[in-house]
């Protein structure tokens, strides 16, 4: 299946719109991974276990909308956006990621 976040397929044509299809995925931190991207913060650089956990709930959200789009029929997404969030306090730290998208069948 194509997934694109531009509203076309480049050489192909939509012959039909058949919705808008979306994924979620919310990941959880646990007090362990927590503690150590709050010392990555503290003296700089990247946290690997933050952009594993963003990257797994980034291929659950669109996979999730893929196979919704796969439902419908659909041999494309277009117009896909992806968006994240950080939700809770404390030692509760969710990672949230949405995936959402136009499924159409081409030409």
């Amino acid at each position: 299946m194509i997934v694109t976040s531009t509203d076309g397929v480049e050489g192909r044509s939509i012959v039909e719109y058949l919705g808008i299809v979306s994924g979620e995925a919310v990941m959880g931190t646990n007090l362990f991974q927590d503690l150590f991207a709050g010392i990555t913060d503290l003296v700089g650089g990247r946290s690997g276990v933050y952009e594993n956990e963003l990257r797994k709930a980034k291929d659950a959200a669109l996979g999730q909308m893929m196979e919704d789009a796969g439902a419908l029929g659909a041999g494309a997404v277009v117009g896909v956006d992806l968006d994240y969030e950080h939700l809770g306090s404390g030692n509760r730290s969710m990672l949230m990621v949405t995936a959402n998208g136009t499924a159409v069948q081409l030409r």
